[in-house]
């Protein structure tokens, strides 16, 4: 019998590293759970106030990395620590970066695969930013790719378990799209 639960949620939730760079050029990273895509071209994320939320407004251009297994500690910490009170966070976790050579943002070299993202719109919402972006470009490392596709289960991507509040690792693969299904026709 079903229990009824205090508080919805929905999963999985993808593990975003947003990297952006500043007025400066300094680049900066977050963790962002709140994120999804919209049709193939574009991505939604639920932004509080953070530094990466105003570099978001002032520069219109950043990357989404996936967060991975091998990197969980590294992803967690630039969500939890901000670039305002400790400026060299992302050289405290291990990360270094290289920009983008078709936005301004930067890329993370640790995390295999990242997309560039420009912003189309801003909307401010239950005290968040919702920031909606067109997916311009992505990069991921050879190492990650099967006949020229990001293959998940080199990536080993994480998600966020909202109900439990824990990361864990997106499994194997379970059948076709579009394909297993066709055992009921």
């Amino acid at each position: 019998m079903k229990q009824s639960i205090e508080k919805g949620f929905i999963t999985p939730q993808p593990v975003f590293i947003i990297a952006t760079y500043d007025e400066n050029g300094e680049a900066d990273a977050m963790n962002a759970a709140w994120a999804g895509q919209i049709g193939g071209n574009h991505l939604s994320i639920s932004l509080s106030p953070h530094k990466t939320t105003e570099n978001l407004k002032a520069i219109g251009e950043f990357t989404v990395s996936f967060a991975t297994a091998e990197q969980v500690a590294a992803c967690d910490y630039v969500g939890i620590v901000s670039k305002n009170k400790v400026p060299d966070k992302l050289e405290k976790c291990g990360f270094t970066v290289t920009k983008s050579d078709k936005i301004n943002a930067p890329v993370i070299d640790q995390l295999p695969v990242a997309i560039e993202c420009k912003v189309i719109e801003l909307q401010e919402e239950f005290n968040e930013t919702r920031v909606v972006a067109e997916i311009v470009g992505m990069k991921a490392d050879e190492e990650v790719l099967t006949d020229g596709k990001v293959d998940l289960s080199k990536v080993r991507p994480i998600m966020f378990d909202s109900s439990l509040l824990c990361y864990r690792e997106i499994g194997d693969n379970l059948g076709g799209a579009w394909d297993a299904g066709k055992k009921f026709m």
